[in-house]
């Protein structure tokens, strides 16, 4: 009996250590002899097969950027590749997920790119969304992994596209960490950027040990240490994250609970719509709260962390304000509160006014400023976070610290009397207040509206 037991034992170790040793089944997508498995799908650069890695070519003749895709579609995924761009003007790119499909887009590709971004941005291993959303994250969102990548040498990057879930590594380093659904498959292609420079003709990014698991790669992901923030950007839902680190929905995606008009008791009958899980505001006549007039949150909120998606239309104006008290401004205009402006800086006249850009996106509306080289997306979504502990503030853009100040003291106060602000008793001093989603006459674009509360 004791030796079918030991017997057992045995199998069941060595049963657990072929387990344990499993490796992923590599496919490799590049023979490093020709480019018989792949087809040049959009732009004219030219790639070729150089000491066994494939090497494409900057060129000025190209209309827009260049594509080199291997046949067929891809899901679920763990790619694997190495990359090297010899000169730091050079932007390059592995899409994946990605559609080039002639009828629907006159042979444009969109879809993922792990960016390959050599220049002093360093944005290598962050996730742009080609002709579609633009950046889902940048590196701003995880600064440690700006100094991965190396120029002129073999890099290794890997991309982890399993389900919703997208990860990316340069050298071992993770980089992004990024929850999204806009697709499920599609093409793996080879970047070679679009440029009117002529230095920078004939300068070439080459790939080489381009490999591939589809069978069953969600078993040999690299483990989750929640070490980099995750960007979820699946409409309206809280991730398993950010359920733990104790976010909570502050709009539910679907109807008003929880919100009134500033001015009202109820939710505006008009002047604001919700489709698909985006909370619109309708455009107007561009005035300050004239429409359907602003919304707030039915509760009022102390110390928090609140999250909001944003997408302006060419030339909007609008803000998320805190600290508001809806008693202050019965009369016309906006409720008065501490503003996150949301401003086009380009098209709308706003942006000029005020002083030293104070009037600008991500600022403190006629305040505070916030720096001028902000990472805006101006095609797609943008993340605005507002971190409020006691007295002290901070606005964050897509991962990048935008402004801090302390509320409550002499600077403060003299900092209000130059503004706008200046005639309302204790502008922003307030302890509590509500959160505000203004309608300034522009459309605006509203998701994933999110609020952690800090004890």
């Amino acid at each position: 009996m004791n030796m079918k037991k030991t017997i057992l034992s045995i199998l069941l170790v060595a049963a657990s250590a072929v387990v344990l040793n499993a490796q992923p089944t590599w496919v490799s997508l590049f023979n490093g002899k020709n480019l018989n498995n792949w087809k040049v799908v959009t732009g004219t650069a030219t790639y070729k097969v150089v000491d066994g890695a494939i090497v494409g070519y900057v060129t000025l003749k190209s209309p827009d950027n260049s594509f080199l895709a291997v046949k067929g579609e891809y899901g679920d995924f763990i790619l694997e590749f190495d990359f090297r761009v010899d000169d730091e003007r050079i932007n390059s790119g592995v899409q994946f997920r990605s559609t080039c499909d002639k009828k629907i887009n006159t042979g444009v590709m969109f879809g993922y790119q792990f960016e390959i971004d050599p220049s002093k941005r360093a944005w290598t291993g962050g996730i742009f969304d080609e002709k579609r959303s633009g950046w889902l994250y940048p590196l701003t969102w995880n600064p440690k992994a700006q100094s991965t990548f190396k120029i002129g040498v073999w890099n290794k990057g890997r991309i982890e596209a399993i389900g919703n879930s997208i990860r990316t590594w340069v050298n071992g380093v993770p980089c992004a960490d990024l929850l999204d659904n806009q697709s499920e498959k599609g093409i793996i292609a080879l970047q070679v950027h679009a440029t009117k420079n002529p230095e920078l003709e004939g300068k070439t990014v080459s790939w080489k040990n381009i490999r591939i698991c589809t069978k069953n790669p969600e078993e040999y992901q690299i483990p989750d240490t929640k070490k980099i923030h995750q960007v979820n950007n699946i409409t309206n839902i809280i991730s398993d994250r950010e359920r733990a680190e104790g976010w909570q929905l502050l709009w539910d995606g679907r109807t008003t609970n929880g919100w009134r008009g500033a001015k009202l008791s109820t939710f505006p009958s008009d002047g604001w719509a919700i489709e698909d899980g985006i909370l619109k505001v309708k455009k107007s006549d561009g005035g300050e709260s004239t429409n359907g007039g602003d919304i707030v949150t039915v509760k009022k909120y102390k110390n928090f962390e609140l999250s909001v998606d944003f997408k302006i239309t060419p030339g909007a104006n609008s803000g998320i304000k805190y600290f508001v008290d809806t008693e202050l401004n019965r009369g016309e205009g906006s409720s008065i509160g501490c503003e996150f402006q949301i401003l086009d800086d380009v098209l709308h006249p706003d942006a000029k006014l005020g002083v030293k850009g104070n009037r600008k996106c991500a600022g403190l509306y006629d305040l505070i400023p916030a720096p001028e080289d902000k990472p805006m997306n101006k095609i797609g979504w943008n993340t605005a976070l507002i971190i409020v502990k006691g007295n002290h503030v901070e606005h964050w853009l897509n991962g990048a610290k935008m402004l801090e100040y302390e509320r409550s003291n002499q600077m403060w106060r003299a900092l209000v009397a130059y503004s706008k602000y200046r005639d309302w008793p204790a502008f922003g001093e307030a302890v509590e207040g509500n959160i505000l989603l203004q309608d300034h006459g522009d459309e605006v674009w509203f998701k994933n509206v999110k609020i952690k509360v800090i004890r």
